[in-house]
């Protein structure tokens, strides 16, 4: 594995094991560490400028969110994610998005129902800018504040695991042509539902945005694999 870890700044108020395993993760997210690569305890500590114990802490909380496989007498690997892995993510955080939604309907404030409505017009003006940055992190704030409304912290904490294991997809989904559009009227349904209390239709917008979701990270990713060969192909030819 090539050095491409910054060393972590030992300057955060977090344990040391949440600074690591921040790194790790978001080296993932950027493909700095990719899809089956061997992941090394000694050399990640090297690169990080750590010991290994908070990174082998670390490395077991990325196996939790399925960042990472440990394998019994092969060692850790970036994990892959298949068509199934994705297919199975979203059956289940669709029926929780679901009831999330209906919750919400019923116990949303009005001071979070406000900042849901700005978020939207946010979300709206990252778009014409086309600040993907921005709009990813608008994006996180608005289904937090969403999942919040529903007063379930069991079940926000199960979605949350189940979003960490699609984050790194996040940004490759929302680039696909129209889906950022489209998105942003499935949370303007969503939160229109949940403003009026109708429980069976928030929980329906929320069915159709992941129906939506799960399609296009789907279609994104066969692009992506596409991609991918027609380079294998083309730096086989030139070597050739």
């Amino acid at each position: 594995m090539d050095n491409r870890l910054a060393p972590i700044k030992l300057d955060s108020y977090q344990p040391l094991r949440e600074v690591v395993c921040e790194s790790l993760r978001e080296a993932i997210r950027k493909g700095i560490l990719k899809p089956g690569e061997r992941l090394m305890e000694i050399q990640l500590a090297e690169d990080l400028g750590v010991s290994r114990t908070p990174v082998r802490e670390a490395i077991r909380k990325l196996e939790q969110e399925g960042y990472v496989i440990m394998m019994p007498r092969r060692g850790t690997y970036v994990a892959n994610m298949s068509i199934r892995d994705v297919n199975e993510i979203f059956e289940i955080r669709t029926a929780l998005e679901s009831l999330s939604n209906g919750m919400a309907a019923e116990r949303i404030t009005e001071e979070e129902l406000e900042r849901l409505q700005r978020l939207l017009v946010m979300i709206g003006g990252h778009i014409k800018s086309k600040d993907m940055d921005k709009i990813v992190e608008t994006d996180i704030e608005f289904h937090e504040l969403l999942y919040q409304a529903s007063r379930n912290t069991r079940l926000i904490g199960i979605i949350a695991n189940l979003r960490e294991q699609l984050t790194r997809f996040r940004t490759l989904s929302m680039s696909y042509p129209g889906r950022l559009e489209a998105t942003l009227e499935e949370h303007r349904d969503m939160v229109e539902a949940i403003a009026k209390g109708d429980v069976k239709a928030a929980r329906k917008a929320a069915e159709r945005h992941m129906e939506h979701s799960e399609q296009t990270l789907l279609k994104a990713m066969d692009a992506m694999e596409h991609q991918r060969e027609s380079n294998k192909r083309k730096k086989n030819q030139e070597e050739s």
